[in-house]
C-alpha cells in the first residue's frame, strides 16, 4: 500500500482511512486495553488504575473536543503540501498513524462501547459526533473529486499508461466515502437502534421531567423540605 500510495492518489486515501478510520475502530471495539495492562480492574468491576482511566462523568465538551481535534487532525493530512511531502519522506507517514491513529482511539472511545471504558456522552450525541466526523471527511473528498486540477503535485498521470487525474480523484473520493461508511454507518444504526428500543414513550418522559423539577423547587430543594 505504501509503494502504491506514491503513484496512485486513491491509494494515498485507502492508507489515509486506514490509519484514521478502521484501525481505532478495530482498537475501540476489540477493546485490548486489559490485556495491554493499560486498564487495572478491580473485584468490583471498577477501574482502579493504569495508564487510562474512565472519568465516571465525561461531559460533553470533553466528546466535542474530542471530535474537533481527530477533524483537524484529519483535514491537516489531506492538504496538498502535506500529502506532496507523504511521498517525498517516508517516515512522515509514521508521525501520520500516530496522530491519526491517537486521535481516532480517543473519538471511538466516546461512540462506541470499549469494556471496560464506556461513553459518558447519551446516544443521540454519539450518533451526532459520528455524523459530523463522518460528513467532514465526505465533503472534503467531494470538493477533491469535484475539483478540474490536481490537488497533489506529487502523482504523476501518464495519458495511456496510468489512471487518469480525474479517475484517479474520482477513486480517492469513493473509497474515502466507503471506507468512512463502512465504519460509522453501523456505529450510527447502532446507537440509534438501542436508543430507540430503551426510549420511554417522550410525553411520559416530558411528565416525569417536569414533576421532578416541581418537586425539588428552584434550588433543588423538596418542595417539603424546611431551609
Amino acid at each position: 500500500m505504501t509503494s502504491w500510495s506514491h503513484r496512485y492518489e486513491f491509494a494515498e486515501s485507502i492508507q489515509f482511512a486506514v490509519l484514521g478510520f478502521w484501525v481505532p475502530a478495530l482498537l475501540a471495539v476489540g477493546a485490548p486495553w486489559q490485556r495491554w495492562r493499560l486498564v487495572r480492574v478491580d473485584e468490583s468491576g471498577g477501574i482502579s488504575g493504569g495508564v487510562l482511566h474512565e472519568r465516571r462523568r465525561v461531559n460533553q465538551g470533553r466528546a466535542l473536543s474530542f471530535a474537533s481535534l481527530f477533524i483537524a487532525i484529519s483535514i491537516f493530512w489531506r492538504l496538498a503540501p502535506i500529502v506532496n511531502g507523504l511521498t517525498d519522506h517516508e517516515w512522515i507517514v509514521v508521525v501520520e498513524a500516530l496522530t491519526l491513529t491517537g486521535a481516532g482511539v480517543a473519538l471511538m472511545c466516546d461512540v462506541v462501547e470499549s469494556p471496560p471504558l464506556r461513553p459518558g456522552v447519551s446516544r443521540p450525541y454519539r450518533i451526532g459526533l459520528s455524523a459530523a466526523v463522518m460528513w467532514s471527511a465526505w465533503v472534503f473528498a467531494y470538493l477533491e473529486a469535484m475539483s478540474h486540477a490536481p490537488w497533489y503535485r506529487a502523482f504523476q498521470h501518464v495519458a495511456g499508461r496510468s489512471l487518469s487525474m480525474p479517475a484517479d480523484q474520482q477513486l480517492s473520493a469513493a473509497s474515502v466515502w466507503f471506507m468512512t461508511g463502512v465504519v460509522f454507518v453501523p456505529i450510527i444504526y447502532w446507537n440509534l437502534v438501542h436508543w430507540l428500543q430503551a426510549e420511554e414513550d417522550p410525553d411520559d418522559e416530558l411528565y416525569k421531567m417536569v414533576r421532578q423539577e416541581r418537586s425539588r423547587g428552584f434550588f433543588g430543594y423538596r418542595s417539603d423540605d424546611s431551609i
